[in-house]
C-alpha cells in the first residue's frame, strides 16, 4: 500500500439473514489514496456485503470502517449519506441509470444532489467518455457498453476520493466487457480517486496493485 490510509477497516463482521450467518468475520484491510485493489472470491463469498459496508450503504455487525479518523460504521445516518454523496462513486453490475432521466441528466445527478449547479464538468467527462452525441437520449436507448460507460460517468463526475466497483462488466460481453474496463480504470487513473473493485477478469487483476481474495469471512492478500 502506498501512503497513509484512505479507508482502514478493522474487525469487520456483518451477520445475514434469520440465523444470523457470519458473512464477514473479522476483515481487515487498509487503502490508500489512488489506489486500485481487486477483491476476488467464489460466488457467495461476501464481495458485495464487503463493499456495501466499505461503501457506507450498510453498516457492519461490529468493527470499525475509519475513514480520516471517524468511524463511519458509528456514524448517524446523515453522516453516511454525506460520506456517499460526496466523497464516493459507485458503478454496479446493474448500472442502475434512472430510466425517466436522460444520459445527461443521469450523469449529472450527483451534482446536483449536491448542490452544484455548474455542468461542465460534466459535459468534459462524457467527451472523455464518448457520450457527448448520446446526452439526450434516455437509458433504454443505450448499448451495454454505452450504458456502462455512462454508470462510470455519474460515479466520477462529483470528483470521489472512492470509487467502488461491483462486478461491473458482468452483464457483458467479452469484447465490450474489455473496452469498458479499459475506460473505467483510464477514468479513475486520471482522476487520481481510489478504486476497489469486486471482478472476475483476469485483465483487471493484472492492472491492480493489490489483489485480495475474500475467502472463509476473511481478506487474504495474493501475491
Amino acid at each position: 500500500m502506498r501512503g497513509p490510509p484512505l479507508l482502514s477497516v478493522r474487525g469487520v463482521v456483518r451477520r445475514h439473514g434469520r440465523e444470523q450467518v457470519a458473512v464477514l468475520r473479522g476483515v481487515d484491510c487498509d487503502l490508500a489514496r489512488g489506489e486500485f485493489v481487486a477483491i476476488v472470491g467464489r460466488s457467495g463469498s461476501g464481495k458485495s456485503t464487503l463493499l456495501n459496508v466499505l461503501g457506507a450503504m450498510d453498516r457492519a455487525d461490529a468493527g470499525s470502517v475509519l475513514y480520516e479518523g471517524s468511524d463511519l460504521n458509528a456514524c448517524d445516518d446523515a453522516t453516511r449519506t454525506r460520506f456517499r454523496r460526496r466523497q464516493l462513486g459507485f458503478v454496479f453490475q446493474a448500472m442502475n441509470l434512472l430510466p425517466t432521466l436522460t444520459v445527461r441528466e443521469n450523469i449529472a445527478l450527483p451534482l446536483e444532489l449536491n448542490g452544484v449547479r455548474d455542468h461542465a464538468y460534466a459535459d468534459t467527462l462524457s467527451e472523455k467518455l464518448g457520450l457527448s452525441a448520446l446526452g439526450a437520449r434516455f437509458p433504454d436507448q443505450l448499448s451495454g457498453g454505452e450504458h456502462q460507460r455512462a454508470a462510470i460517468a455519474r460515479a466520477l463526475v462529483h470528483r470521489p476520493v472512492l470509487v467502488i466497483a461491483d462486478e461491473p462488466t458482468g452483464n457483458l460481453d467479452r469484447v465490450t466487457a474489455d473496452d469498458v474496463l479499459a475506460v473505467l480504470l483510464h477514468a479513475v487513473r486520471d482522476a487520481g480517486c481510489a478504486l476497489v473493485m469486486a471482478t472476475h477478469s483476469s485483465a483487471m487483476l493484472d492492472h491492480a496493485e493489490r489483489v485480495l481474495e475474500l475467502r472463509d469471512g476473511r481478506l487474504h492478500e495474493r501475491n
